[in-house]
């Protein structure tokens, strides 16, 4: 058990991953790793951001985006806190995408738009789902993720002309694509207007997340019992 300053994860006698592991376990804990580090990656503007207005609004995203984590954790394993903060580095599945640490405004939009894209085309196909659980949680975050679609296409066309915005989707893009599977990905590159190229795959991990790592799961390591959401 993690102590006060202890670098290793708080492991509890619940097990921190899912015990089925099959694809679709795999597809949903992507999905959840995904909403977790993006809310705290968007949480990083509040206070910083160009506008009062976007303060407010990174914030409300980050929760909503966490809260996604969250009900998806809780979808996956009997204890939620565990599946955030009780695994190593190397054991999230996160798309690297949402790892980078972004504290400049084009990159930010840019990647808030292709995520929010790429992040469409995902939970519409869970829509669908045969688990009637997995289904009507979809739907819910579909609901919930309209806000931020319609925030990053408002910035998307305000900014869609400047250079620092096009060459940031640029650099992005690669990093985009590993948000999908393959059979999604042509999918997105027709939405964005853009040719499929090379992924940075998930399941491979940017320094940023080590870091990213420390900070989130900074407090459950220092709390004996491990702190509560």
């Amino acid at each position: 058990m993690g102590g006060v300053g202890s670098t290793e994860p708080h492991r509890s006698d619940v097990p921190a991953l899912p015990a089925r592991r099959d694809s679709q376990q795999e597809l949903l804990l992507g999905l959840a790793d995904d909403e977790l580090v993006i809310g705290w990656r968007d949480s990083e503007w509040t206070g910083i951001a160009p506008l009062l207005e976007e303060d407010v609004a990174f914030s409300s995203i980050a929760q909503n985006e966490i809260g996604h984590a969250r009900a998806l954790y809780e979808l996956l394993g009997d204890d939620a806190d565990a599946l955030a903060f009780d695994r190593r580095p190397d054991e999230y599945r996160c798309a690297p995408l949402v790892e980078l640490p972004l504290l400049e405004w084009a990159h930010t939009i840019a990647r808030r738009w292709l995520y929010e894209t790429a992040d469409e085309i995902r939970i519409t196909a869970l829509l669908d789902d045969d688990d009637p659980g997995v289904a009507g949680l979809a739907a819910k975050i579909n609901r919930e993720e309209a806000y931020h679609r319609m925030h990053a296409e408002m910035w998307r066309e305000r900014l869609a002309d400047t250079p620092q915005f096009r060459a940031a989707v640029e650099e992005l893009w690669p990093y985009a694509l590993g948000v999908l599977p393959p059979e999604q990905r042509g999918a997105l590159a027709a939405r964005v207007g853009l040719e499929e190229a090379d992924a940075f795959e998930r399941g491979t991990h940017t320094d940023g997340l080590a870091e990213l790592w420390e900070e989130m799961t900074m407090v459950r390591r220092s709390a004996p019992a491990g702190a509560q959401w």
